[in-house]
């Protein structure tokens, strides 16, 4: 908590100073409200005196007016310093957040995220605003009223003392027990909002598998055993009000009855009796006060834990050690790749756009390698298909291209420079990404298809549909770039969405195009023409002297990548085969497996390999050097 205070709390500091000053000064006036009540006792109702109790009255209410006024600025000092501190470690965090690497991201967990910067914020803000209010009101309070009771007489100050000391040696007891309860109810928080969570963006599955009854028992479980741990903390605090109240009445009692022994024999007056029995009410009032800020103190200390745990966390992926790259003005290629004798317009020598050396990398934990020693190299303006079973390291593979993981052995580089040695923020404007999940911000098509290029025109932006053959549909809509997005694009169908996304990152002219299985929702037609317009794009590239964009194309299809100048074959994360189409069916089995498995047949698989699937229908060809069955259209079209 105080990691936090420390690092968000600078500019609130007038507030975190002023706020408790005037709750302060609110205390005084209470610790004196007594004193003028025995006054009034005393000196007004004991000699049947009106003027004494109209003067102590008017004291009263003129303490009371100036109270008010110094509560209202510690409150509004409060809203101020909690909500404004609020504000800026939400603001952080994201920020922090969005800076972490995928690895880092995996470690928390996307529905832990999510808790931690609205429950657990809520938390501390709604510490920070007690404690400004009410932290320095209750003690001072407490000890005020046991110096006040003191002053007035010793001996009954010590029934005072006992009253205390057996009410805080409960409450220590009670608050010690709770704590690991409200340190365990947070985590017990991220498993209901990871519930939710599923049962929210899978509701689609969920219904057409008729889960909703084991969804529900799963959530019912969650919040039971969350509930639980909460009733186990009411049942502990459950004891501390009544207990408190009855050690206090039963020493109220044992004041009247001694204090009224002093009374009789004149060693003390019967108003300071009654401002006895005050400062003792206040005093033990003020330790269930107390007891309740430990409570939410408690409960944001676990929450500022898990919120400097992620402020903690070192981004893995990070700028240190890169240069900054300058771009060539004409084809956007790096100096540094230039110099080395890299594509030039009319020129001989060339640096690949990507290479991947003896490349390897493991997930925290995990017993083998995702990506296993792949070596390869991809020139600019070619084509490189990426194609394996579920699970094979297809995905993976291509996610160190743009640092979303760093590789945990071996270099990936893009224009002859490692991408550790890339400023992120030019690395992945030189690299454009269309990821499996086909993900959409709510706001409008322009708004999302700007996101690598703020300053892209009209023209840019039709031409990037265009290309992604999404520029028919989005005419078709009334605001046309203008037609809203909602929330996840959930508003068009996957295809539409996986076609959007294609466009986005093709506006600011990506020289490394990654497709991870982007064409997946795609209909045979729509496929065939994305790739005809992407070979079309490239080869327009290069006829105007401008540098060739190299595609990365993922795919599940052999259709997808037949025509690729290189296709990876990955098998449990391995590299078995490296080739062209023709030649990967004459000497890889696994890519024999999944031509023949597709309905794929060519005059170069071999006879036997024609037996894996019973099924081949013959070929349609669609463009040169695509074909695809029409087993396979009707698969996926």
């Amino acid at each position: 908590m105080f990691k936090l205070l420390k690092r968000f709390g600078g500019s609130y500091r007038v507030n975190l100073i002023l706020g408790p000053l005037c709750k302060l000064i609110e205390v005084v006036f209470d610790l004196f409200t007594p004193i003028i009540v025995a006054y009034m006792i005393d000196a007004g109702v004991g000699t049947h005196s009106v003027q004494p109790v109209l003067a102590g009255g008017g004291i009263l209410l003129a303490m009371a007016a100036v109270a008010i006024l110094f509560a209202l600025a510690c409150q509004k000092m409060a809203s101020r310093a909690s909500q404004g501190m609020g504000t800026s470690i939400r603001h952080s965090l994201y920020e922090h957040i969005n800076a972490l690497s995928h690895a880092d991201l995996d470690r928390f967990g996307t529905p832990s995220l999510a808790t931690r910067i609205t429950n657990d914020v809520n938390q501390v803000q709604l510490a920070i605003a007690l404690g400004i209010r009410q932290l320095m009101r209750w003690p001072f309070l407490a000890v005020g009223s046991l110096v006040a009771a003191l002053a007035i007489d010793v001996r009954l100050g010590l029934i005072f003392v006992v009253s205390m000391a057996v009410v805080g040696g409960l409450f220590w007891f009670v608050m010690k027990a709770c704590i690991p309860y409200y340190r365990s109810m947070q985590a017990k928080l991220d498993r209901i909002a990871l519930i939710v969570r599923e049962g929210l963006s899978g509701v689609r599955v969920v219904r057409a598998f008729v889960r909703e009854g084991h969804e529900r028992r799963r959530l019912a479980d969650a919040a039971q055993d969350q509930a639980s741990t909460a009733i186990a903390v009411g049942r502990l605090s459950s004891v501390l009000n009544p207990v408190t109240f009855l050690v206090m009445y039963l020493a109220v009692c044992a004041i009247l009855w001694s204090g009224g022994i002093q009374v009789n024999i004149g060693e003390l007056t019967q108003g300071q009796v009654v401002a006895f029995v005050s400062y003792m009410t206040q005093a033990l009032l003020s330790i269930v006060y107390v007891a309740n800020l430990v409570v939410v103190f408690t409960k944001a200390s676990a929450s500022a834990a898990r919120v400097n745990e992620v402020l903690a966390c070192q981004p893995s992926v990070t700028d240190e050690g890169a240069e900054p790259v300058g771009l060539w003005s004409l084809a956007g290629l790096p100096d540094a790749a230039e110099q080395a004798g890299a594509w030039l317009p009319g020129g001989a020598g060339q640096v690949p756009t990507l290479a991947l050396r003896n490349v390897s990398f493991a997930y925290p934990g995990a017993a083998a390698d995702a990506v296993h020693d792949a070596t390869l190299a991809l020139m600019p303006g070619q084509t490189l298909g990426v194609i394996g079973g579920t699970g094979s390291g297809k995905s993976t593979l291509v996610s160190l291209i743009p640092r979303l993981y760093d590789a945990t052995a071996g270099t990936v580089e893009v224009f002859g420079r490692d991408v550790r040695r890339w400023p992120l923020k030019q690395l992945r404007h030189v690299v454009g990404m269309v990821p499996q999940q086909a993900m959409l911000v709510s706001g409008t098509i322009r708004s999302n298809l700007i996101w690598r290029d703020a300053e892209a025109t009209d023209d840019d932006l039709w031409r990037a549909l265009e290309l992604a053959q999404a520029a028919e549909f989005v005419r078709a809509l009334a605001d046309g770039l203008d037609a809203p997005v909602e929330a996840g694009g959930k508003n068009f169908s996957g295809g539409q969405r996986q076609r959007l996304t294609i466009a986005r990152a093709l506006v600011g002219v990506p020289k490394l195009l990654i497709l991870d299985d982007s064409a997946s929702a795609l209909d045979y037609k729509t496929d065939a023409a994305l790739r005809v317009a992407l070979a079309s794009y490239g080869r327009d590239a290069a006829a105007s002297g401008e540098l060739p964009p190299a595609v990365v194309v993922v795919s599940q299809r052999v259709a997808s990548v037949r025509a690729a100048d290189l296709i990876c074959v990955m098998r449990r994360g391995n590299v078995v085969g490296l080739g062209t189409h023709d030649e990967l069916v004459r000497t890889c089995a696994i890519y024999q497996e999944i031509c023949a498995s597709q309905g794929v047949e060519d005059e170069t698989v071999s006879p036997g390999m024609r037996q894996f699937h019973p099924a081949q229908l013959s070929h349609e060809t669609v463009s040169p050097g695509t074909t695809v069955s029409r087993h396979e259209e009707v698969r996926h079209g």
